[in-house]
């Protein structure tokens, strides 16, 4: 449906009435109304030569839509549900030099630690509805990829850029926490939760993972954190095959620490499989907002009587002029 935004512009209708009939002293008399330069063919005389039936008419039009486009008519769309409140996902990726390692199996071939997360962590992006996600990398120092934003589309394309070794070889686990606590909104209906993906134990930065701690808590921010990496690897050596341990340096004890005291939780993903059963899971811990309001679009349609009128006007000054040289020239 159409509605106005300023309807009582509709009683400008009769105003070149109101002008028409205005009493005056001596109308004969009165001073003509200047014309520019540019309408100089609409004179008095032509004017009066002219069809001034269609002339009439053109200018009741032209004034009809000029006040139409200045009410501001709008269309109202149907009703579109949105969620009651948004809920706020920080994402903190680990892109240390260990994220190289290849112990991770996806769809049946080898590949590192990085690109099974962009596939699998892609694919949570995308069922996140309604919700507000932001993305950090970490390394050596955190940095803000993408700040909060409802667009899941740019956070996926992000995380499908990153590169290793692009901030660093080491793990600011701290930073990457702080940073994510001090981004969030301070709305206090927003549902704060910092979901923390790595593969080690904190190596760098200027903010220990103890005093970022401290700071989610003092925020509110629920912290989920998830600890990648196999627990075995074969590894070839001049020896021989033999059993290695590729996740030694992963500091357990320090993640779970972070999720219990924030009333998050701690995950273990050994495997691809383990890491999309953790996807699954958070959407059940954290599940995307159901209660929803309903929210009618509107759409502004003003530039269209707008435009009308403006060609009315050309199409009048063009009748006007040619009327004019037509009756030069029969002279």
């Amino acid at each position: 449906m159409i509605n106005f935004e300023w309807p009582y512009l509709f009683f400008a209708l009769p105003l070149p009435l109101l002008i028409y009939w205005l009493p005056s002293k001596n109308k004969s008399e009165a001073v003509p109304l200047r014309v520019p330069v540019l309408l100089d063919g609409l004179n008095s005389t032509s004017v009066a030569s002219t069809n001034k039936k269609t002339s009439l008419i053109l200018l009741l039009l032209i004034w009809i839509l000029l006040v139409l486009a200045a009410t501001r008519p709008q269309w109202l769309g149907e009703a579109v549900n949105i969620p009651s409140e948004g809920r706020e996902m920080m994402i903190a990726v680990d892109l240390s030099g260990s994220m190289q390692v290849e112990d991770m199996t996806l769809n049946g071939r080898t590949v590192n630690r990085l690109d099974m997360l962009k596939v699998l962590l892609g694919d949570f992006i995308e069922r996140r509805t309604g919700d507000r996600l932001g993305l950090i990398l970490f390394g050596d120092d955190a940095y803000m990829q993408t700040p909060m934003t409802f667009d899941r589309k740019t956070i996926k394309q992000m995380l499908d850029e990153t590169v290793l070794g692009l901030v660093g070889q080491q793990t600011a686990i701290g930073d990457a926490i702080a940073l994510g606590v001090k981004r969030f909104n301070e709305a206090e209906e927003s549902n704060r939760v910092l979901l923390l993906l790595t593969d080690g134990q904190n190596t760098a930065g200027k903010i220990t993972p103890e005093e970022a701690l401290d700071l989610a808590i003092a925020k509110d921010v629920t912290i989920y954190s998830i600890g990648i990496g196999a627990d075995v690897m074969l590894q070839q050596s001049i020896f021989g095959t033999r059993k290695v341990n590729p996740s030694s340096d992963l500091d357990e004890k320090s993640l779970k620490n972070m999720a219990d005291k924030t009333n998050g939780h701690y995950f273990r993903a050994r495997s691809s499989k383990d890491l999309a059963k953790i996807y699954e899971l958070l959407d059940t811990l954290e599940p995307v907002e159901q209660d929803q309001k309903q929210m009618r679009p509107l759409t502004a349609l003003y530039y269209w009587p707008l435009g009308a009128a403006l060609a009315l006007c050309l199409l009048y000054l063009c009748f006007i002029n040619i009327f004019t040289l037509v009756k030069s020239r029969s002279i």
